[in-house]
């Protein structure tokens, strides 16, 4: 357990940053106290925002006296200050944590309520959440919490796993409230992640091509887009100056991210060609296609005439970039639906890349929210994850590149020579 009064170089670098804490109607409320203490304590500007049934079970004068910040409870209080405090406080938190987290807020905030500050304030922040569960063990396992928090995840909210034991219920299961130390290392983890790209310049590619065969009609693929879009989401908002290269989708542009759309292969190699040179890394998540029509019919072509259609192979943007990639680092992905491992290792090497990202695709992959991948890198590594949600699939690939690649740690192949 780490000591809550050490000071190192990391932690100072975190004084003065604003965490809400949310505190919620449940035994385990009075843990929050020691969890806006050990923040506090650490140099962290911390604002508890609590309930009403929270306040049943520890009052406001408690964590006045901990934090020494005024403790919100109402949205309409008087002596709130002229600015609108769900939207100000909010917008500055560095993080949001809730704990201890009732069935009630989950569903909440799974399901987009609004009724009390908390929640309101939870629309707002666009900080990384954490939350730290805490009831009856039939609730905790029961379905509908288990989706709610199931869909928290993948919005990207941060689950600190509720531990098994006795209840206050005299229950005994999964239930009670992590260990608050836990929490706070949990949250300490997140603010150190969170700027840990700011300087980079991450480029990301995403999403399907549109070849088309008449002006009517074109070949493409399943790809949805989902996990370009939640690489180009997580890198900025863990700091990095990130564009998004994107094919067609139904996506909404992730926040802080420049989004470049295109509709065909040769549009999207254009726009990485382009790009990649003052890109620290280029992450090639897109599905772009691998054939294309020989020839465009300028007019629609009548059903009665027939087709016969010819296709050319497509500009292949990984190999080409991978000729002058420079100092850039490529990390590519390989779709296969068998001999997933060999297939892609032989992609990594023939495309010049630095690591390449495999995933089976033979299952219910495409439009999922969920994803499971093998890394394999230049220098003969392999890591394999179990099935994850494509947010938490960024977010390791994304940790990986920050300790193997841009701390210099692996050794990488030259560039190649040629055209």
């Amino acid at each position: 357990m780490r000591n809550t009064s050490e000071s190192n170089g990391e932690c100072s670098s975190l004084s003065g940053r604003r965490v809400i804490l949310g505190v919620t109607g449940g035994i385990a409320a009075y843990k929050a106290a020691y969890i806006a203490g050990a923040l506090t304590r650490r140099g962290y500007d911390v604002h508890v925002v609590l309930t009403e049934h929270g306040s049943r079970f520890v009052g406001p004068p408690t964590f006045w006296g901990i934090t020494r910040n005024p403790v919100i409870t109402d949205m309409f209080e008087p002596h709130l200050d002229a600015e609108i405090k769900h939207v100000s406080l909010s917008e500055s938190a560095d993080a949001l944590v809730i704990a201890p987290a009732t069935a009630n807020i989950i569903g909440k905030l799974a399901n987009g309520i609004a009724d009390d500050m908390l929640t309101t304030m939870a629309l707002v922040v666009r900080c990384p959440v954490v939350i730290a569960p805490a009831m009856n063990v039939n609730m905790y396992t029961n379905p509908v919490v288990v989706a709610n928090m199931n869909r928290l995840r993948e919005r990207g909210c941060v689950i600190v796993e509720a531990e098994s034991g006795r209840l206050a219920c005299g229950s005994e299961g999964p239930g009670r409230l992590a260990d608050p130390e836990l929490i706070v290392r949990t949250v300490e983890d997140l603010l150190i992640r969170a700027r840990d790209y700011a300087g980079r310049s991450v480029l990301v590619t995403a999403g399907p091509t549109q070849e088309p065969i008449d002006p009517v009609r074109y070949i493409t693929n399943r790809s949805s887009g989902k996990m370009g879009y939640a690489l180009a989401e997580c890198a900025a908002r863990r700091g990095a100056k990130v564009t998004l290269v994107s094919g067609p989708t139904e996506l909404a542009p992730p926040a802080g991210v420049e989004v470049i759309r295109v509709g065909s292969v040769r549009e999207m190699y254009e726009a990485v060609k382009d790009r990649v040179g003052g890109a620290d890394v280029l992450i090639s998540a897109a599905a772009p296609a691998d054939f294309v029509p020989a020839q465009v019919s300028a007019q629609k072509i009548k059903k009665s005439a027939g087709m016969t259609l010819k296709l050319d192979a497509a500009v292949d943007i990984l190999a080409e970039v991978g000729k002058r990639k420079g100092r850039s680092i490529l990390v590519g992905f390989a779709a296969e639906t068998s001999d997933l491992e060999k297939n892609a290792a032989e992609k990594l090497k023939s495309k010049n890349l630095d690591l390449i990202v495999a995933n089976d695709v033979s299952g219910d992959v495409f439009g999922s929210d969920t994803n499971q991948v093998t890394l394999i890198s230049a220098a003969g590594e392999v890591v394999r994850w179990p099935r994850m949600s494509k947010r938490e699939v960024a977010e390791h690939i994304l940790d990986y590149l920050k300790d193997n690649f841009l701390s210099g740690r692996v050794r990488r192949p030259a560039a190649r020579r040629g055209a």
